[in-house]
């Protein structure tokens, strides 16, 4: 008898989501696969990368590793047909969960006015004692406030101007890879267009100096997991948090 978790499938009645993560390459440990699902569905994902991942590459000085990363999380993002990616352009390592950051997402929200926004896990371990990193941590707290932000008109109320309204319109946040995952979605027919992505990010997969690590073996063990837990081949697990006004 197995004991892997079982999943329910996400919902799928919505229109657009917005993906904010901390860094170029966050979003295709799995969730990518996801996303060119929903793409391919006709639905509309932005992505929003609060750093550059700047300090990501140990051999490359951050003035010329956060261009790079850039050009390479654009490139990645048109693979699963993305063709909107922000730069917050905010200190790559030393993200603080706090207003500033809350302040700073929810006037994204805003702009973007999704149904959904998608970001990583952010709980204190993949699972297990295998730590999570700051940044991912103090950008999922921040989302999670940020999106009760924007629907809330005396909340950061100097950025109501030159035709920017409250959005209170996000129905759930969904944090791609969390161990409390209880959703998934089938990824098996976009699989390859996850792996696709992923491997867009050369220079960091380089700069890691991981050997001989493969990119579709690695998705593989991520996305079989979830698959296991939906009855796919492939899925992409979540954990929802559900949101609302009125």
């Amino acid at each position: 008898m197995s004991d892997a978790p079982r999943f329910e499938p996400l919902p799928e009645d919505w229109d657009t989501a917005l993906a904010i993560v901390a860094h170029p390459d966050d979003i295709e440990y799995g969730a990518a696969a996801a996303v060119a699902r929903w793409t391919g569905q006709g639905k509309r994902v932005a992505y929003c990368m609060v750093t550059s991942g700047e300090a990501g590459i140990d051999g490359l000085h951050p003035d010329e590793c956060g261009p790079v990363r850039e050009a390479e999380e654009v490139a990645s993002a048109g693979v699963v047909g993305v063709d909107t990616v922000e730069f917050l352009r905010q200190p790559d390592g030393i993200l603080e969960y706090g207003v500033p950051l809350r302040r700073l997402l929810a006037e994204v929200v805003r702009r973007h006015r999704p149904d959904v926004v998608l970001t990583i896990n952010f709980r204190e371990t993949f699972g297990g004692t295998s730590l999570n990193q700051a940044d991912h941590i103090a950008v999922g707290r921040a989302v999670l406030d940020a999106v009760r932000d924007a629907g809330n008109r005396w909340i950061f109320p100097e950025q109501l101007a030159d035709g920017l309204e409250p959005w209170g319109g996000v129905r759930a946040v969904w944090s791609a890879g969390s161990p409390g995952a209880a959703h998934a979605v089938d990824v098996t027919d976009s699989f390859e267009a996850g792996v696709a992505s992923l491997m867009e990010h050369r220079a960091y997969i380089e700069g890691l100096g991981w050997e001989n690590w493969d990119p579709r073996e690695f998705l593989e063990g991520i996305l079989r997991g979830g698959g296991q837990g939906l009855g796919v081949p492939f899925a992409a697990p979540f954990e929802v948090y559900p949101l609302g006004w009125g």
